[in-house]
């Protein structure tokens, strides 16, 4: 029997969300902005409740990476986890996963964001990762997710696919929206927003 620590990604790890930080790292300032605009209207119905995560994930992921090589947008993204992505952790929530590990407890990452642009980083630091997965059709991108998600109760969906939470003495999870209160209620030890100044 032994520990494990779940870890939400994007404003619980990281300063910003990465989706639109590897928008700008592969296509730019200015096509981030431009798209943006562009993808407004779909935004705001999303604010307002009309629309789903999911379904405003995929208008995004359509609009700048729809066609793309997956060959290509997966180095860039390994390019985004050396380069750019350190930049973007706060440094709080990288010294409890340290700890964690030398407390000798399993760390994982579960995050809404594709695994593309998150994985690389948690083989880097040694620790395991759920994500959200992109379609790819004929070897390209299709801006479409291949499943579920993984946001709210498909998080813990995913996590229970992955492991039996009765092997572990202790259980610690960490996040900073409402998507992750389902992972939250997992464990006995929950954190909310926990690493901002």
């Amino acid at each position: 029997m032994t520990g494990i620590a779940f870890f939400d990604f994007d404003g619980t790890i990281t300063h910003k969300d990465t989706m639109w930080e590897i928008i700008r790292f592969q296509k730019g300032s200015a096509a981030l902005y431009r798209g943006i605009a562009r993808l407004a209207p779909g935004l705001v119905r999303f604010k307002l409740g009309r629309q789903t995560a999911q379904e405003s994930k995929e208008q995004v992921l359509r609009h700048f990476f729809g066609g793309m090589p997956e060959e290509q947008f997966t180095e860039n993204c390994r390019r985004f986890c050396r380069e750019r992505l350190p930049l973007l952790v706060r440094e709080p929530a990288l010294a409890a996963i340290r700890k964690h590990q030398q407390e000798g407890r399993q760390v994982v990452v579960v995050t809404a964001s594709a695994h593309n642009w998150v994985e690389p980083w948690c083989v880097a630091q040694g620790i395991d990762c759920i994500a959200s997965t992109l379609e790819v059709q004929d070897g390209r991108i299709t801006g479409r997710l291949s499943g579920v998600n993984c946001n709210g109760e498909e998080k813990v969906v995913r996590i229970q696919q992955r492991f039996n939470l009765h092997d572990y003495t202790d259980i610690y999870a960490y996040g900073d929206t409402s998507g992750d209160r389902p992972m939250l209620a997992l464990a006995q030890y929950a954190t909310y927003k926990p690493f901002r100044k």
